[in-house]
């Protein structure tokens, strides 16, 4: 059934709160048979925070039979583990059926998985990592206060995961941008997977809400579906620039009284004879016997939604173009573009653009764009874990939405909240200064070397990394315009325009950046050098010094890393000598992925891999490229090794 609450009112009528009543025996028994026939699963919690669930609903705005519904309000389950208890409400609210999910709930293949995703109708983000959910949450209002758009955002949270440094980091975010369109919701049972909250992990939740300014209202009764639909209801209509949050004093395993209060139901589904007795409490049937024999049909996947990406109208604007001899960072570049795509995109009514930095504006060349649009500019101070998932929520409402930060803090601190995004199919834009040991003098805790073995680990994003300003220029454009979780990466130093052997420019005015598909600097017959980035000039240093010797040797870049040009790395094959070279980790790396084509087509050439081989010192990056053969005159003398 539907139920639609009137937040005008005062209070809840009997009627109302009878057919409440009425939902929540209904989503128990589900709860508890879904996670008893699963033989897993949550049901201490999907019970303590079923009636604030069912109640939010109520009164939100929302259409089962539109989940996409633009005006929609946003549920983000931050505690991704009470599936049950969402999907339970959601059956409630006509998203599915109750067969659906009974039959389908952790198995193999269906609509219904452990965690919340979004493959689920109704199911607004992928989540289960706890302390992340705020953090998108919080893109999402802001996003939202960005597109001058009224829509509402809940997020639903556990009192364990409080404990988690990336909450706060939210929490301060909220505060500062004034998110008064976000109401957080802490099931606050006081358990959590090994005992109290108090003796894991004690702290004060009302308080780390209160110190950064927000609106806290605790409730003594959190299944008192009239107080909390008061409460809540005076939080939706706010519009004072503060951020709520609703302190929730609820019973882990509420309704069933051998269940409450028992740290053990956190993660432990019901046995056969206690699920009887459950039954029995609620005054229903004991219909597990029924379910089971249900579920050994073949799984349904009728009720799996679909991603749905948000397309946005952008235009890349005019590229521009930096003559032969110009020596530039390829961040200023970026800086350059990022202004040029503002210009084009971002006015006074509309933001189509937007740019996340973590105290680093200066040093990520983002100033042009904060100037131009700083109602799209978002400083996050140094808080990189809730900016790179924040981004994400920014994202998922078709802001074209850049983070940028150095290597080390967008990439190896941040991998997990990156993973994530994967996930969500967020679209968010990486685009991390600083990369390698072209970061030089900070010395090895700086020089993020691992990125691409990294970002390999997962399975919707893509690795650019560009040559020069001009290819650098023509990327940040592309991926502007095209969909999809990307990671651009570059170093610090000044850097020469590539150019074609007649000295004009190589990343001209026509040339157009293509994912999947390598440049051929130099063609040679010889050997072939494939690389990437920072030591492109190196690699072209070393051309010089073979062609003076009368060697032919061609030169690849391969500035689109994933996906990779395997015909590209075929070519070069052909040349029978082959070697990489890159400001990477040597192992994990370009040299890896060539490495693996090249043995699954058979290819048995002379291949050799130079990169970083262990981890850089402070010094001038020139040095430290010398010091792992990374310089022009080591890499001409490699290949000549390897011509023998």
């Amino acid at each position: 059934m539907t139920l639609q609450l009137t937040m005008q009112s005062k209070e809840l009528s009997s009627e109302e709160l009878q057919t409440l009543q009425e939902m929540r025996v209904r989503c128990a028994k589900n709860i508890l048979l879904s996670t008893s026939l699963a033989g897993s699963g949550h049901p201490g919690g999907s019970l303590s925070t079923l009636d604030n669930l069912l109640v939010t609903y109520g009164c939100m705005r929302h259409d089962s039979a539109d989940p996409a519904l633009e005006d929609r309000d946003r549920v983000i389950m931050s505690i991704g583990h009470v599936s049950p208890g969402v999907y339970s409400t959601l059956a409630e609210y006509g998203y599915f059926t109750e067969e659906d999910f009974l039959t389908g709930f952790r198995r193999t293949g269906s609509g219904f998985p452990g965690h919340v995703e979004r493959i689920v109708p109704g199911v607004e983000w992928d989540t289960g990592n706890l302390g992340q959910g705020l953090s998108t949450a919080v893109g999402l209002a802001h996003g939202f206060k960005i597109q001058n758009r009224p829509n509402k955002v809940i997020c639903f949270m556990g009192d364990g995961e409080q404990q988690k440094g990336q909450v706060i980091e939210a929490i301060r975010f909220a505060s500062k941008y004034k998110l008064d369109n976000l109401i957080v919701v802490v099931d606050r049972n006081h358990l959590q997977i090994c005992g109290s909250t108090e003796v894991v992990m004690p702290q004060s939740v009302r308080s780390l809400y209160s110190t950064n300014n927000w609106d806290v209202k605790y409730l003594e009764d959190g299944h008192d579906c009239n107080a909390y639909f008061q409460t809540f209801s005076d939080a939706y209509g706010k519009a004072d620039g503060v951020p709520t949050v609703i302190v929730s004093r609820t019973i882990m395993g509420k309704g069933i009284s051998f269940m409450e209060n028992i740290a053990k139901y956190h993660g432990s589904p019901l046995d056969r004879d206690s699920l009887a007795k459950a039954m029995q409490e609620l005054g229903v049937d004991d219909e597990f016997d029924k379910w089971n024999t249900l579920r050994q049909h073949p799984v349904s996947t009728t009720t799996i939604q679909n991603h749905i990406s948000i397309d946005t109208e952008v235009t890349g604007g005019t590229p521009i173009l930096y003559e032969a001899g110009t020596m530039l960072d390829n961040r200023s570049a970026y800086g350059n573009a990022l202004l040029g795509l503002a210009e084009a995109n971002n006015n006074a009514g509309t933001m189509k653009i937007a740019g996340i930095s973590c105290d680093l504006e200066g040093s990520v060349k983002m100033g042009g764009f904060h100037k131009h649009s700083p109602k799209a500019y978002i400083e996050a101070g140094i808080q990189e874990h809730h900016a790179a998932t924040m981004a994400g929520g920014l994202a998922s409402l078709g802001l074209v939405t850049f983070f940028s930060t150095f290597g080390v803090f967008a990439v190896s601190e941040a991998y997990n909240q990156n993973r994530l995004n994967d996930f969500n199919h967020a679209s968010v834009k990486v685009v991390a200064t600083h990369v390698g040991l072209d970061v030089g003098e900070d010395g090895p805790t700086h020089q993020c070397i691992d990125y691409l073995g990294l970002f390999q680990n997962y399975f919707r994003s893509s690795v650019f990394m560009p040559a020069d300003p001009n290819q650098t220029d023509r990327i940040i454009r592309y991926i502007a315009t095209a969909p999809g979780n990307v990671f651009v990466g570059m170093g610090r130093s000044k850097t020469p325009v590539i150019t074609k052997e007649d000295g004009s420019v190589f990343f001209d005015t026509d040339y157009q950046f293509q994912a999947g598909k390598g440049d051929w600097l130099r063609n040679g017959s010889d050997a072939a050098i494939i690389t990437y980035g920072a030591v492109v000039p190196a690699v072209m240093e070393a051309w010089e010094l073979l062609k003076s010797n009368g060697r032919s040797v061609a030169v690849l870049n391969m500035a689109s890393l994933i996906p990779v040009d395997r015909e590209a790395v075929l070519k070069a094959a052909e040349c029978g000598v082959v070697l990489t070279v890159e400001d990477h980790h040597v192992d994990t790396g370009l040299g890896s992925i060539v490495g693996t084509i090249l043995a699954e087509t058979g290819k048995g050439i002379k291949f050799q891999r130079a990169g970083v081989k262990q981890y850089g010192g402070s010094g001038k990056p020139s040095e430290l490229y010398a010091g792992q053969g990374l310089d022009g005159k080591s890499i001409a003398d490699k290949v000549e090794e390897m011509l023998g």
